[in-house]
């Protein structure tokens, strides 16, 4: 069996790549090539509507609907040159993964024949059906009418015949279902609010951007193994397999020698990227066998979001054309490291200005602190929340195993940065200011000037570090949509900026000093969100106990995690944000809920099918061959002495008596209480169901298997085992 699947294997690594680069050429040659950015804006769009376009994109000035038409006609033009035949509307839909509807560029001449055509309203939006995505009972089956509508912040592009369009997806009713929208209205709440507290600093400043640089962490295995395991197959991951005699315990993998062939997968992903404008930069082995990552360069969220769904899309296509099956599930294989996302944030000026980094001035510095503690802020307001927007059927096998940050949001700072934060708390306001003509504001914190980008050591254990220049939320999983915790994070952000903005102007009104104001809401929020503030171990259970004192969210369960959206301050915090209203919070908390039932669902019946239709019967295969054994031993040898050397072989037919016996027990168990579940009406009781009753089932039936791998001859055994799937030949 194993050399048929090699075989397999083998003859699908000999395909070749789809497009073939010259040599010769730089990646600056090509990059962009399939996207219609602003060079190919300038070449085929009048100038007038070039320059409205760029003030919409930049800006975020109201795109005139009659320039639709010019655009739509340049966009054409383009993409009729490039060889595109059909252009589509591409949108995220609540699914996680993208969704697109070709239309091609056709349509009747009025004559008997065809003519091109893709006019502004084509543009502009496309009806797909609202009804059959994930809406959480916005919308019903008889009402299925929903729109997505053109996003001119990300640029179209170009995938093999297809003019992609991002867009935004909502409702008849105007609801938001995707990720994009709201995304795109916590991006505008967040910079609103923090130009607002620039101003106490620079009055120029006009725009702040937020910066997102993801690092996707992925897996590869064979295709023909992958083909022979039914449970990657259809649920991501490996429900059944022990751990391999090697794994990862040399630390051999990480930063290694890349194998031939994942290179070779590698450049061919990198040059598709780059194609599509994705500046891809960092590609290396990751802890895991068989497991890699690959990061960018970063860029503006929403754009930065967009290209990394691009990425996913394109690795799994690009991983089949060499004989490999990419796997993003956070946690494809027990025993080993699984997959995350972690996701770089910070905000930018349009000045030049890093805001989460240090400058050479006080005044600088004090413009640094004030953004670190106000995101510290958020953070400790929201923590529950942005626990569940990282929060996952798959990502809950991820967190907290030893290897990611465990499910309880706290804040790496480093020694330096704490020490700072920790003298402003406790200094006194007359030790801390002193003016001097117009040299400004002066602080009596040696420190503070001499603040240096990445002054401090890692905390790996983290899920929210700050790294230098940024935090990096380290908790998101490897196959998450990076929107979900975006979102979240940026509107939680720009609702604390305008808390601490009212909060300072309330005491300049009262004849407070615009700096002094600034410091002692600095210093009061030091002090209020220092329960968030952990440089320590992560994993440990000291710190579990420590954080559930320090009155953070320590919920595991994912589906109560998932109400931390509904509680009566996210619901204010996105209304009063203008980001998500009640209604659509309740709607994705019920696609929340019920995408929870059905991913473990369909591992118990993936489970239950290979556990009595394909371990048991091998199982039993086996037993009655050493049974049989038995009986020959009985009758080649005398009694005593056959007793003797059957024992052994006796135990094993008894072992795995008792392991079948448990497995056919347990499925059927399994199966009657997903009945019971499954008549549940609320979804978030029936998810809590499957949490509480079912997810337990399926590690101790693993338990099982997983022993019985062990016993039963290899030859016989139904499923590739994990030493032939985690290791790349």
């Amino acid at each position: 069996m194993s050399k048929l699947r090699f075989r397999v294997v083998e003859t699908a690594f000999q395909k070749k790549a789809l497009n073939v680069i010259d040599p010769s050429e730089r990646p600056s040659d090509y990059f962009g090539m399939y996207v219609f950015n602003k060079a190919k804006m300038f070449k085929y769009l009048p100038d007038k509507v070039y320059q409205q376009l760029m003030d919409a994109m930049e800006n975020g000035t109201p795109l005139k609907r009659e320039i639709a038409d010019a655009v739509a006609a340049g966009m054409k033009k383009w993409a009729l040159e490039m060889g595109a035949t059909h252009y589509t509307h591409w949108f995220h839909p609540l699914t996680e993964g993208t969704a697109e509807k070709h239309d091609a560029f056709v349509e009747h001449d009025g004559k008997g024949g065809m003519v091109e055509e893709f006019s502004g309203k084509l543009l502009i939006q496309q009806e797909p059906d609202a009804s059959s995505f994930p809406n959480g009972g916005i919308r019903n089956t008889f009402e299925a009418r929903g729109y997505s509508a053109w996003d001119p912040s990300s640029p179209a592009f170009i995938v093999g015949d297809t003019l992609c369009i991002p867009t935004i997806f909502i409702a008849y009713t105007g609801e938001s279902l995707d990720y994009k929208a709201p995304l795109l209205k916590a991006l505008q709440a967040v910079n609103k609010a923090a130009v607002d507290v620039c101003h106490y600093f620079n009055p120029e400043v006009k725009k702040v951007v937020a910066f997102l640089g993801w690092e996707q962490e992925y897996f590869l295995v064979d295709e023909g193994l992958y083909g022979a395991r039914p449970d990657l197959l259809l649920t991501g991951r490996t429900l059944m397999g022990h751990e391999s005699s090697k794994n990862q315990q040399l630390e051999d993998h990480y930063f290694g020698a890349i194998p031939t062939r994942v290179t070779a997968f590698m450049k061919d992903l990198e040059i598709e990227s780059l194609k599509l404008g994705i500046p891809v930069k960092t590609r290396h082995n990751e802890v895991a066998p068989n497991q890699f990552e690959l990061a960018p360069i970063y860029e503006e969220c929403n754009l930065a979001n967009d290209h990394n769904l691009l990425v996913m899309a394109l690795m799994r296509k690009i991983a089949r054309q060499h004989g490999f099956r990419v796997l993003l599930h956070e946690k494809p294989f027990k025993g080993i490291n699984g997959s995350g996302k972690h996701n770089n944030w910070s905000l930018g000026t349009d000045t030049g200005i890093l805001l989460m980094g240090p400058g050479k001035t006080s005044e600088e510095n004090l413009r640094f602190v004030t953004f670190i503690v106000n995101v510290l802020m958020a953070v400790y307001r929201h923590n529950g929340l942005l626990k569940a927007s990282i929060s996952s059927a798959t990502n809950a096998h991820r967190l907290g195993a030893n290897e990611a940050p465990p499910a309880i949001i706290s804040s790496f700072l480093g020694k330096q940065l704490s020490q700072v934060l920790d003298h402003l708390a406790e200094s006194t306001k007359d030790d801390l200011i002193s003016l001097s003509g117009k040299q400004g504001m002066k602080l009596d914190i040696p420190q503070i000037p001499e603040l240096l980008i990445d002054n401090t050591d890692r905390n790996r254990t983290s899920p929210f570090a700050f790294t230098g220049n940024r935090f990096e939320f380290r908790a998101v999983g490897s196959e998450a949509n990076c929107a979900s915790a975006m979102i979240a994070l940026n509107a939680a952000v720009a609702e604390q900026l305008i808390i601490f903005k009212k909060e300072v102007d309330a005491l300049i009104e009262k004849g407070e000093p615009k700096l002094s104001a600034i410091l002692e809401i600095i210093r009061k929020d030091i002090i209020e969100c220092k329960a968030i503030h952990f440089d320590g171990n992560g994993y440990s259970e000291e710190w579990k106990a420590e954080a559930l004192k320090r009155g953070l969210d320590c919920e595991t369960s994912v589906p109560i995690i998932f109400d931390s959206y509904l509680t009566e301050s996210s619901i204010k915090m996105f209304e009063s944000t203008g980001v998500m209203t009640k209604v659509e919070l309740e709607a994705r908390n019920e696609v929340k809920w019920e995408t929870y039932t059905k991913k473990i669902q369909i591992e118990a019946r993936v489970l239950g099918d290979l556990a009595l239709n394909h371990i048991n019967p091998v199982a039993t295969k086996f037993q009655s061959e050493l049974i049989d054994n038995v009986y020959k031993m009985k009758e080649l040898f005398p009694s005593d002495k056959a007793n003797k050397l059957s024992a052994k072989n006796l135990e094993i037919i008894e072992d795995i008596a008792t392991r079948t016996i448990f497995i056919k027990e347990k499925v059927d168990e399994m199966i009657e209480i997903r009945k019971v579940a499954n008549k549940i009406v609320d979804e978030r009781e029936k998810a809590i169901a499957y949490h509480d009753k079912i997810v337990p089932m399926l590690e101790e039936i693993r338990y099982h298997i997983d022993k019985l791998e062990l016993v039963v001859d290899d030859q016989l055994w139904p499923l590739p085992k994990y030493r032939e799937l985690l290791f790349i030949r």
